[in-house]
């Protein structure tokens, strides 16, 4: 019984919580268990806080006894990325050059949210340091790997929360994303993960990335990502992005299929090079636009005309330059402590122009703009989420490359500029059985629309656990 709490979809958890036929005391120690069997294997834990879990569940254990849970998810262990501020809990960014000792005095938004909602926070995951690149290992924590094959990475940055997930440590997981650190880790691990559109789910203290950067669900169904948006996705004053009257239900229409809907299938997105796609990926992606055929969605390949634009460009240099002046606001004496290919990141960062920064903001606002115009004549994106899958772990970017140039995972990266909403889904494996992600993109704040896509999809092609969670 306690494996399968463990792996439940946190929406079944509930409804057994409610009928008094499981409870969340039950549902945490399952989860710490899986702590206790897995981390040592993956190393996807930053910390984590058994006795705060437990008493947090007699709490919510409480509640649904007098039938007065505080949300849907009230009691489902849940668990937080090493670079969300969460009360009580250390928020170390992945770096060595953040102290242990806090004060952790804050919950950021997404974490207050959830603990609003009295959900059991478990701990906190894994992350590079600030999130740098798309893999998942540090000076201070280590190598997180992956549970389809402990010697490929689990991606990142949010690669602890989705190998934790995936094996049933905590039900549901909160990641970051700043070029895909949601989506790399979701499609390498076998998750469903929503980059929102960007400020739906408030953030604070702001980003090293800025207005790149996003939070999001990580889960193992569409349904109960829907779930949590219903949770995180709420104004919060501290984020002066935040749409301050989102009300949206998430799970509204969830189930009402994609029958009539216009979608465009782009296995390139217009700019990137075929030989660069690993040709399972794009065989179970192109399946996977067939399916929404069989649906009754009307799709037809078709990819935006970008007039020269290259996403990987332009966010290169957001990117490494918001590392050069984070780094910045280091002394010496705490650079030095940091990981060598973050301090490249941000030299490199450091060298660009004045000129070379607005033209890459300028190029970004017109990237934005053809994709809106894009979908005036489509209500949904199919792509493939990453053009490869998992790679070995200690290699800080795909082809060898040295995680300094990000344009490895261009698919997702593009929709962290023009700030639409983009979620991944399993759409098969390859023949060495690692899991491929499609990746469904909507208009800007068409969130909803994207879940809807997903879980019909998911419908014909449920997410399976990796062979390691039945172990």
């Amino acid at each position: 019984m306690a494996d399968d709490l463990a792996m439940m979809p946190a929406h079944a958890l509930a409804r057994l919580f409610k009928k008094r036929k499981a409870s969340p005391v039950e549902a945490t120690k399952a989860a710490l268990a899986r702590i206790k069997k897995f981390h040592p294997v993956l190393n996807c834990m930053q910390h984590v806080d058994a006795d705060s879990a437990v008493k947090q569940a007699r709490a919510s254990e409480k509640r649904w006894s007098k039938g007065k849970p505080l949300s849907p998810l009230d009691g489902v262990p849940t668990t937080i990325k090493d670079m969300v501020q969460t009360r009580g809990m250390p928020t170390r960014m992945g770096s060595a050059a953040i102290g242990p000792d806090g004060p952790w005095d804050n919950d950021a938004p997404s974490a207050a949210r959830l603990r609003a909602a009295g959900t059991v926070l478990l701990g906190k995951t894994t992350s590079p340091e600030y999130g740098w690149k798309g893999v998942t290992d540090s000076k201070l924590f280590g190598i997180t790997r992956n549970p389809w094959d402990i010697h490929k990475t689990p991606g990142g940055s949010s690669g602890g929360g989705t190998a934790a997930a995936a094996v049933g440590i905590g039900n549901l997981a909160v990641g970051t994303d700043g070029a895909g650190s949601v989506r790399i880790p979701c499609s390498f691990s076998g998750l469903f993960g929503l980059k929102p559109t960007f400020a739906r789910v408030p953030l604070h203290p702001p980003s090293t990335q800025g207005t790149l950067s996003n939070a999001g669900p990580m889960t193992r169904t569409v349904r109960d990502a829907a779930m949590m948006m219903n949770v995180i996705a709420r104004p919060d004053h501290r984020d002066w992005y935040a749409i301050p009257t989102d009300q949206e239900d998430y799970l509204k229409g969830l189930e009402k299929g994609v029958k009539g809907l216009r979608i465009a299938y782009s296995p390139d997105l217009g700019f990137v090079e075929k030989d660069k796609i690993d040709p399972e990926v794009a065989q179970s992606v192109a399946n996977a636009a067939k399916a929404f055929k069989k649906l009754g969605a009307k799709v037809v390949e078709a990819s935006p005309k970008l007039n020269g634009l290259d996403p990987r460009d332009i966010e290169n240099v957001h990117w490494t330059s918001n590392f050069s002046l984070l780094i910045k606001s280091f002394p010496p004496e705490r650079q030095a402590l940091m990981d060598p290919g973050l301090l490249r990141a941000a030299e490199h960062g450091g060298r660009h122009s004045l000129e070379a920064f607005l033209r890459a903001g300028q190029q970004r606002v017109q990237l934005g703009a053809l994709f809106n115009q894009f979908f005036e004549d489509y209500d949904l994106l199919l792509t493939p989420t990453m053009p490869m899958p998992a790679f070995d772990v200690g290699e800080p970017a795909a082809w060898g490359g040295d995680g300094l140039d990000i344009g490895w995972t261009p698919f997702t990266l593009t929709f962290n500029l023009t700030r639409h909403p983009a979620a991944t889904i399993p759409c098969g494996t390859t023949k060495a059985g690692l899991p491929i992600g499609l990746q469904i993109v909507g208009p800007l704040y068409a969130d909803a629309r994207v879940l809807r896509a997903a879980y019909a999809f998911e419908e014909t092609t449920p997410i399976p656990p990796p062979p390691m969670a039945a172990g």
